[in-house]
């Protein structure tokens, strides 16, 4: 058996003690486990600094290394989101639903583990933390395969929870790092489906679809993020350039980041300076169609749209601008271009705030809000798995329900099939 095989094989034999833990123990652990990052916090800020270093050396991308730096907050960050989670109510062991039929059976619905939880992500060491605190408070193992550029952070992460679990008497099978960090390791374990019940990617465009062609573990998307904010001809301006700025210059780097405008025409020529004006205070460059281009011409950082910017993920200091002449025209482009992930739309009218929430095929759709809201944390999870911009079995920020299953339990008094 490989250390791979033997990794998976472990949590598999695990996976019913710890799918039936007490919620007591499982809230302490969290405790613990989040205690043990702020008392290991120089060792996993130490690793953190390796890992930077090399990321800088290899010429990494600015979005890539603020998604991989840590620092005391975001540690701290870390550390409460475990606490969080602790406080959440346990889902494990819901009854759903139950109902007596005629024959006298009461067949109940009963939240239940998914079993054995695989994560595949790239520069992101908080994903290990979130993901230990959600799969175990959900009962589930946790596999975690982290990427090259993290590997130091993450292994002193890893150890830091692990001590939580080990101390607690808890078998230290509930959570795994894969250390080894080859694509070949990747590419088995995505085919471990005797043992990992399912796979959830989190990264960019190429690792997820890499994990979606190649996986024979069942995989739920946490998708790339092109996100719109679309302003309504009837927005408040300095409404809407609040939130625009807010979804694309408060953290670049995220996936519910703000990637695209869309105005209407009939406001386009007097709101389009007041944005750029203040989106000009972050140096954002605007790819701007031609109608777009030519209210702002003459101004630095303003350029001509292609066709691939309307699908982008730029994770940049970068936008797209689109100027259109009806919200069915707003939305047919946004449903056109869009991730599924999270979409905005700046409005006081009621009748279009209401068709834009109808008609737009998204995870997340806000009235006059900032699409970073799009987050487990935000949204009342404590964490996040990640965010699913698929349909099938979990969409948008996945906490703690999102990492469970159910099974029918039927009581009888001796029935039997004619």
């Amino acid at each position: 058996m490989t250390d791979l095989e033997k990794i998976c094989a472990d949590a598999y034999e695990a996976r019913v003690k710890i799918g039936t833990l007490d919620t007591d123990i499982k809230n302490k652990v969290l405790n613990d486990a989040a205690d043990n990052l702020l008392k290991a916090e120089k060792e996993i800020l130490e690793a953190n600094k390796r890992d930077v270093a090399i990321a800088e050396e290899n010429m990494k991308a600015k979005s890539m290394i603020d998604r991989l730096s840590l620092d005391h907050d975001r540690l701290l960050g870390m550390a409460d989101g475990l606490r969080q989670i602790a406080k959440l109510a346990d889902p494990i062991g819901e009854v759903m639903s139950m109902a007596k039929r005629p024959n006298g059976l009461i067949i109940g619905k009963r939240r239940v583990a998914i079993g054995v939880v695989g994560i595949i992500f790239e520069a992101r060491p908080n994903v290990t933390s979130d993901a230990f605190g959600l799969c175990f408070k959900t009962g589930n193992c946790v596999i975690l395969k982290g990427g090259s550029d993290a590997i130091n952070t993450n292994i002193a992460i890893v150890k830091a929870l692990k001590k939580a679990l080990t101390d607690n008497l808890v078998s230290a099978a509930a959570l795994a790092l894969i250390e080894s960090t080859d694509r070949e390791t990747t590419n088995a374990f995505m085919k471990m489906d005797q043992y990992v019940d399912v796979l959830i990617p989190r990264g960019g465009a190429g690792l997820i679809q890499n994990v979606v062609k190649n996986a024979t573990i069942p995989v739920i998307q946490t998708g790339t993020g092109n996100c719109h904010v679309y302003v309504d001809k009837d927005a408040d301006f300095d409404m809407a350039v609040n939130i625009i700025n807010n979804a694309k210059t408060q953290r670049i780097s995220v996936c519910n980041a703000c990637e695209s405008i869309v105005v209407h025409s009939a406001i386009a020529e007097e709101f389009l300076p007041k944005l750029y004006d203040k989106l000009r205070e972050h140096h954002v460059q605007l790819h701007c169609d031609e109608r777009a281009q030519a209210i702002l011409a003459g101004r630095d950082d303003v350029t001509e749209a292609t066709a691939d910017d309307w699908g982008m993920e730029y994770l940049d200091y970068i936008m797209s601008v689109k100027i259109v002449d009806s919200i069915d025209e707003a939305i047919e482009h946004i449903n056109r271009y869009n991730t599924s992930h999270s979409e905005a739309i700046v409005t006081n009218d009621y009748d279009n705030a209401q068709k834009f929430l109808n008609e737009i095929d998204a995870a997340c759709v806000y009235v006059n809000a900032s699409t970073r809201f799009s987050d487990g944390n935000e949204f009342g999870f404590g964490a996040e798995i990640g965010i699913s911009t698929q349909k099938l079995h979990a969409r948008g920020p996945m906490g703690l329900e999102a990492l469970t299953s159910y099974k029918y339990i039927i009581y009888g008094s001796g029935q039997i099939r004619e």
